[in-house]
């Protein structure tokens, strides 16, 4: 298994460019093109894990967490960053890392928080913007549905649960070849073309614009395809940081904390002050999510779930919503087993293992 490989199976489920800005998702030691014997997946790549992958016969480690963040000025050692870029280098052990990109995705991180507690009617709590484009294009009337389906199954067209959406209309095209072009219709230096065409319009996701082009290209009869693609400001409604859903069943304050706690296996969960009425509305957001407690109240959840909360953000909950710390490990732990099964789906019969090591750098006294 070459590493390009995997690489193209993890970001055609979490493409990079959904990452947010402050991260370095991708590959971070190794070569695309080097031979792959075993995958460990772990949250975080300390020493403890290089070691393991060295034992276990793993030559890729995949992590949630990036292992660089910023430039490395040197390799000396003198930090546990360099100690472990060097290791792997010496070792010929690949490092990639899939964080907010996977954050970012509908059936990513928060989804897989959601799923551990059982919420139902998810979705995204902040959706993105910017992340579309439409895309226009003519084409004669007898190929519209050839080029059509080749948008189509190069990803355009998708709108939430519904795919293959466009909308068209017909009209007049009109083009003169010149003495050098090879013309579908009409010929190489002839008269100005009057025909009937349809105005193809698809929506295209950020992800999507150059498999799609390239699919336009190549299903459109015409020697020179004209089109245009116009950002959108829309919301990408399968995008975005954080979940909201509902519980299966509303449940009293004190129930739920046991619930979450046991749902999500952390040792101590710090909460504000909980409420008389019973629970049903939950937001998540898996690592450190404190800048969508104002999306999440105006969501109307009755609790936000998330890690990393400092002191003075606890008052911001304004006895409007119960903010619920159940650590940043906690609250992506089983991140791991996401990017386990996106591996083995992809890859049944290869070696994909996850860490028998936790990785969590905070230990609790209770």
């Amino acid at each position: 298994m070459v590493l390009q490989e995997i690489i193209n199976a993890l970001e055609a489920e979490a493409p990079l460019n959904y990452q947010e800005s402050y991260d370095n998702s991708g590959l971070q030691v190794g070569d695309r093109s080097m031979s792959i014997s075993g995958i460990l997946v772990s949250l975080d790549v300390t020493e403890a894990i290089l070691e393991e992958a060295k034992q276990r016969n793993c030559n890729l480690i995949v992590a949630h967490h990036p292992l660089i963040f910023s430039g490395l000025k040197s390799l000396t050692g003198k930090s546990y960053v360099e100690r472990i870029v060097t290791q792997a280098i010496k070792n010929d052990i690949a490092i990639y890392a899939i964080h907010t990109n996977l954050d970012n995705m509908l059936h990513g991180v928060n989804a897989k928080i959601s799923e551990r507690l059982s919420l139902k009617n998810t979705r995204i709590l902040a959706p993105v913007s910017n992340k579309l484009s439409k895309l226009f294009t003519y084409v004669p009337l007898n190929f519209m549905e050839q080029v059509k389906q080749a948008l189509f199954n190069a990803g355009a067209g998708e709108i939430g649960a519904y795919s293959e959406c466009s909308f068209s209309m017909i009209g007049v095209g009109s083009f003169k070849p010149d003495s050098f072009s090879n013309p579908t219709i009409g010929k190489a230096g002839g008269k100005r073309e009057m025909l009937m065409e349809q105005k193809l319009e698809v929506l295209v996701p950020a992800d999507k614009i150059t498999n799609v082009l390239n699919a336009l290209k190549a299903a459109h009869p015409y020697e020179e395809v004209a089109y245009e693609i116009i950002a959108l400001q829309n919301q990408y409604q399968e995008i975005g940081a954080g979940m909201i859903g509902d519980l299966e069943k509303p449940m009293k304050p004190l129930a739920f904390l046991d619930y979450l706690k046991i749902q999500m296996k952390t040792d101590c969960i710090r909460y504000t002050a909980l409420p008389e009425k019973l629970i049903s509305k939950i937001a998540v957001c898996g690592g450190s999510g404190s800048f969508l407690l104002q999306q999440a109240i105006v969501a109307k959840a009755d609790v936000f779930i998330t890690g990393d909360y400092k002191y003075h953000h606890f008052f911001d909950a304004d006895n409007k919503i119960v903010i619920a710390d159940i650590g940043h490990y906690e609250s992506e732990q089983f991140t791991k087993e996401l990017i386990v099964d996106i591996l083995n789906k992809k890859f049944p019969n290869f070696a994909t293992l996850l860490t028998d090591l936790s990785t969590n750098p905070i230990k609790y006294f209770c």
